[in-house]
This record gives structure tokens, sequence and C-alpha cells, in this order.
């Protein structure tokens, strides 16, 4: 009988061995397999993250007072910090579920009071959040779209703003992307202990800022159902795990709220009857989605006014209200490049496995934006252009994520590729040079050499994709440094527009409840309202906001 011969393992490639050390090493590869430039890009971006969120922090001294006051009462009471009392009596609460005001009144506890330490977590909650996006997208497109993706949020001007100020939509921001890195990793194996992880998150994320942590569920509710490598019915099963973990991570301080007697804890501020799930449901949910509007001669004096409650504070609503002046200057700028570029790695990646992760990552992000989109949109009630800032990563990923995959589709698809990323250039400089004309007065004639810059780098990337392959080699070459060189002029002239609103925020001095990045202008929409203190104009073009949105807590986001 014949002895069979050992069967030889195959030898591994270089793509099994990249992948298999980004298993072990998530976010960067193992030294000696990644390019020389990966490990001082990445560093750079989270320095430049770090400057741009720490450098010249306390220019706002206590920035938003309602939350810093909670912060002092949070450092003073142990009971205080649990329930998120404005005060260290514990007679009535934040508007907020309390999580926000532990984190800082734990660095006022260790540090005492004062700007630096309310402000630094904020901003520290900045850096981490780009840190884990970079490790996001590297993990499934590459450094070079990680390192992209990761520039484009650090400067976006609303995440400059919150990641600089003491409102709770910092550590909401990081706990999302948290929960997506988590849920990422779901994807991978389907094992439902980064589908708890992600539930933690997103409860955490609930007990910061209640439903507008919900907002991520949609997208990871659909593209787990389609693409984890499981079968459908453990699909199904990882999905009702992750509802069931989800409301059991959001739900212990609301319940410990409806659980003890009133006359033992604090009043709950912003509900008319001073429980959790009036206020959950009413001014902090419902409210904020319908319009209701209740309370003091101030919420009645902004729902008369001709423009509605929205009005006052983030435009009409309308499908193109992130595009208006109150939201346009906060996130809008990168939004073509988001839209092209995620259009296009889904379709260039049609006819994958379902389980194909890379498409997965991108459908994540996408609906991730999208949900975000249509909500700030089209809610009738009161809303804060700084809400955005949760679109931030999402819009990083896609624009890092599709420009690389655009540029590597020039290798089969030379055309269409390279058209549709000149598209994308020249749609996202359009967009900023209009962005740039409603500030006529900041920074004059940078819109026009944004446009000049990113029009001509349109050009020349589509000029070049519409050369014919028979070209000689050396010519066709030297037409590809050329339009390395034109997509890179493009990105950085896209990027003007949000460095230089970034720059602005960081030398300005902010207040209240209702701030907005970059040059803004004072609205004659405040005259008259009662309770409206006067409004100054702070350095830098920006301006100190007076007062909030006319709750009964001024200051509150």
């Amino acid at each position: 009988m014949d002895t069979p011969l050992p069967v030889q393992p195959a030898p591994a490639t270089a793509e099994t061995t990249v992948v298999t050390v980004r298993r072990d090493v998530p976010g960067l590869a193992a030294r000696g397999v990644q390019s020389a430039w990966v490990l001082p890009a990445y560093l750079s971006v989270l320095g430049l993250a770090a400057f741009v969120y720490i450098f010249n922090l306390t220019v706002s001294g206590y920035a938003n007072t309602f939350y810093s006051m909670a912060a002092q009462a949070a450092s003073q009471n142990w009971l205080a910090w649990f329930w998120g009392s404005l005060d260290a009596s514990n007679f009535i609460t934040v508007d907020k579920p309390p999580l926000a005001t532990m984190l800082t009144g734990l660095s006022v506890r260790v540090f005492g009071l004062g700007s630096w330490s309310i402000l630094l977590p904020e901003a520290l909650c900045g850096v981490a959040a780009v840190a884990v996006l970079y490790a996001i997208v590297r993990r499934r497109a590459g450094p070079v779209a990680a390192t992209l993706a990761a520039l484009v949020a650090a400067v976006t001007p609303a995440a400059v703003l919150m990641f600089r100020y003491n409102n709770p939509d910092a550590l909401l921001t990081l706990l999302l992307v948290l929960a997506a890195w988590a849920f990422i990793r779901a994807l991978e194996d389907g094992r439902l202990r980064w589908v708890i992880l992600a539930a933690l998150f997103v409860g955490l994320a609930f007990n910061t800022k209640f439903l507008q942590a919900y907002l991520v569920l949609p997208s990871f509710g659909f593209v787990y159902l389609f693409a984890a490598p499981i079968s459908l019915r453990k699909r199904f099963v990882g999905v009702a795990v992750a509802l069931g973990s989800v409301i059991l991570f959001s739900g212990w301080w609301v319940l410990a709220v409806q659980l003890v007697p009133a006359d033992v804890r604090p009043y709950v501020g912003g509900s008319t009857d001073g429980t959790a799930l009036q206020l959950l449901f009413g001014y902090d949910g419902l409210g904020r989605i319908f319009g209701e509007l209740a309370g003091n001669a101030q919420r009645t004096a902004i729902s008369n006014l001709p423009f509605g409650p929205s009005g006052v504070f983030g435009g009409q609503p309308g499908l193109l209200r992130l595009f208006n002046k109150e939201f346009g200057g906060q996130i809008a700028w990168l939004l073509p490049f988001a839209a092209i570029g995620a259009s296009s790695s889904l379709l260039l990646r049609r006819g994958k496995p379902r389980t194909d992760l890379a498409r997965a990552a991108v459908l994540m992000w996408s609906l991730w934006l999208i949900v975000h989109a249509l909500v700030f949109s089209l809610m009738g009630g009161i809303i804060h252009s700084y809400y955005a800032v949760v679109m931030a990563p999402a819009i990083g990923a896609l624009v890092g994520t599709g420009a690389v995959d655009l540029w590597r589709a020039r290798q089969t698809n030379h055309r269409l590729a390279g058209l549709a990323l000149g598209a994308a250039v020249g749609a996202t400089t359009l967009l900023g040079w209009e962005l740039l004309n409603r500030t006529p007065d900041f920074l004059p004639g940078l819109s026009a050499l944004v446009l000049v810059l990113g029009l001509g780098a349109a050009a020349v990337i589509a000029f070049a994709a519409l050369l014919p392959s028979t070209l000689p080699e050396a010519t066709l070459k030297t037409a590809g440094k050329v339009t390395l060189a034109a997509a890179t002029l493009g990105f950085v002239a896209v990027l003007i527009g949000p460095a230089t609103y970034a720059v602005d925020t960081m030398a300005t001095s902010y207040e209240g409840g209702d701030p907005s990045a970059g040059p803004t202008f004072m609205r004659a929409q405040f005259a008259g309202l009662p309770g409206q203190p006067p409004a100054g104009v702070a350095r830098g073009g920006g301006r100190v906001r007076p007062g909030d949105d006319g709750a009964d807590n001024p200051g509150t986001g």
C-alpha cells in the first residue's frame, strides 16, 4: 500500500502576510511590511488634531457655563456627579443625561476648577476619535485612505468647534466612532462579543445625548443583516442581541431616575414633570423632531416668528438644509466628494461576495451619513448646526476611501475613474467657493484662489483621463505623474476652506449653547427676543452668541 506524500502548505503570498499582520496589529502593519511613510503620516495627523483641538483652548474660558456649573457640582458631590445636577445641592439636573458632565466632573475633581480642566477632556475626545477613525479606515482601505479620512475629519469646522467646547457632542462623537470600530470587527467574524461591545458604546452614547445616539442603528442593523459572515438565522439573532444589549446599556440612568422617589433626587431639568422619560420623549426627543416648544416667554416669542423656531438656529427644514448659511460652513464642504466617492466605491465593488468587508464599511459610513443628513435636514424642532459634528467621521471615511478607490480604478477603467475623480474635485471646489463667498470680508480673495486651484486640478485630472492608451509609455507615465500632482493640489484646494474656518475657530471665544465655527454674522432674528443680552463680536471673525435655544435652562444644547 502506497504511503501518501505529505501535503506541503502553499507559500504565503505578500497579500496574505499583510492581512495576517493587520489582524494582529489593528490599524498599522508590522514593522518591515508597511511603507516607511505610514507611521510618520499617522503621527502627523494625530499631532495636527491635537494642535487644532488644544492650542489656545482656554480662549473661551468656561465656554458653555451651564455645563461648566454641572462639572463643578459633579466635582463636589458624588450624587450630583451621578445625577448630572446643575448644583452640588442636587436641586435640578441639566437637560441631558449625565455621562458628559461625569467626564468633565472627574477632571475638575482631579485638577481643580478651571477652563483647562473642563475643556481638555473634550479635546482629548477629539484626538481619540481621529485615531479610532484612522484605525477603522486603515483596516479595510489602507493607510492612504485612512490618512485622508483622519485629516478631513480633524479639520471639519464643526469638529474643531465641538472638540474645543464642553457640550455633550464631543463625547457623543467619540463613543459612536468606537461603536463603529466594534461593529466592523463584528463583520469580520460574526462573533456576538463584538456586537455586544458596539451596543455598549451606543448605550453609553445614549447616556450622553439620548436619542441622537440611535441614529447610527439603522446603518449598523442593515449592514449586519446584509454582510455579516454567518447564516441568515444567526444574523437575525445577532440583531436581536444587539437591540437587547442597546436597551440594557442605555436604560440604567433613566431607570434610576424613574425608580428613585422624586423627593430624594433632583428635578430633571428640561422636563415638565421631573422625570427622565418625559425629557426623553418630550423636549430632548420627539420635541426636537416635530417642533414641540412649550415653556417660558422666550420660547413663545421664538415660536411666533414667521420663520419658526428652526429658522432661528438651523434654518428652515428641507432637503438642502445642510447647505444653508447655518449648516453649510460647519459640515458641507466635502459632501460632494463624499457622495461621489461612496457611489464610486460601491460601483467598483459590485459583484463582490456578500461578505466583502470593504464594501460593508462603505455601506456603513454611507448609511450613517444619509440617516443623519435626513434627520437633521427635516427635523422641525430645536436644532443647532454643531449637531453635524457626528457626520464628520463618515464624511472623512467616504472621502478617503473614495479617493483611493478611484485612483486605483484608473489602472483598469482609466477614463471613467479619472472623470469621476475630476468631477469630485470640481464639484467640491464649486461648493467651497460658494461657502467662502458667503463671508466676503473673511480673507478676501480666498474664494477665487480656491476656485482657480480646484477647477484647474479637476480639469487636468479629467484631461489626463481622456488621453488614449495608445500613447507612448513614457508619455503615459508623465501624464500619471502630472495627474497625481493635480489630484494632490485638488485635495489641498478643497481643504483650504474648512482649514481656514478651523483656524478662525481656534482664535475665537465662544459661549452659550449655540456656537458656530468660523466667521459668522449677527442675525437680525435675535433682535427683540425677551431675555437676550446684546451679542459681541469675538476676535477671529466669530462671535459670542447670546443664550441658547430658548429653553428654560439657557446655554443647553
